[in-house]
């Protein structure tokens, strides 16, 4: 387990960026942990080490970037992409499972796995292998890019300036952001796998 606030203290602005750009669409990034790391930049930010208004709209633009990315890897490479075998980066497992939840949610996936580990990573390149319209995708992408992008860091910012020494409360706080973003993920382990 590494620690978060270390990472993101150590990022900076372009380490963050990279990091988002990364997990929101090039497939090796599956790993970065996402949700936890929006959340304590914004609880940093209200301790002045990032500024707000610059981060939030860096993480907006890596998000939208990220997933045009991936979009237009799926678009390019298509199924091929999806036949490689197991590696340390790749693993069908995740690939199926973003499969299935491509399927239920469609379209909306888009903006719901902004909010799922893993899913995050691989569905907009589903959109592109399954050639979803650029238009539909993009709009979707602005509007997930936004609630997550923009939403986390000042979800962040917010708390820290209205919970006094909230970096006392981080790990926990980063605990249940954690769990709660996993909850999905189980979800659709146990409708698929639990049978």
């Amino acid at each position: 387990m590494f620690d978060i606030l270390t990472l993101v203290k150590a990022s900076g602005y372009l380490g963050i960026f990279a990091m988002v750009f990364a997990e929101s669409g090039l497939l090796v990034g599956f790993f970065f942990p996402g949700d936890s790391l929006l959340f304590t930049a914004g609880i940093l930010s209200s301790a002045g080490l990032f500024n707000i208004w610059l981060l939030a709209p860096l993480v907006f633009l890596a998000a939208v970037l990220g997933d045009n990315a991936g979009y237009y890897i799926g678009r390019k490479a298509g199924e091929k992409l999806f036949q490689k075998e197991d590696s340390f980066f790749f693993r069908r497992s995740h690939v199926d499972k973003t499969k299935k939840f491509f399927e239920d949610y469609g379209t909306k996936a888009i903006i719901l796995a902004r909010f799922v580990p893993i899913a995050r990573t691989f569905a907009p390149t589903f959109a592109g292998v399954g050639q979803m319209r650029y238009k539909t995708f993009f709009l979707y992408n602005l509007i997930g890019g936004a609630l997550w992008g923009l939403g986390l860091p000042f979800a962040g910012f917010f708390l820290g300036n209205k919970i006094p020494n909230i970096d006392h409360y981080l790990l926990p706080i980063i605990g249940a952001i954690i769990a709660i973003s996993l909850l999905p993920v189980i979800k659709l382990w146990h409708a698929n796998f639990a049978r």
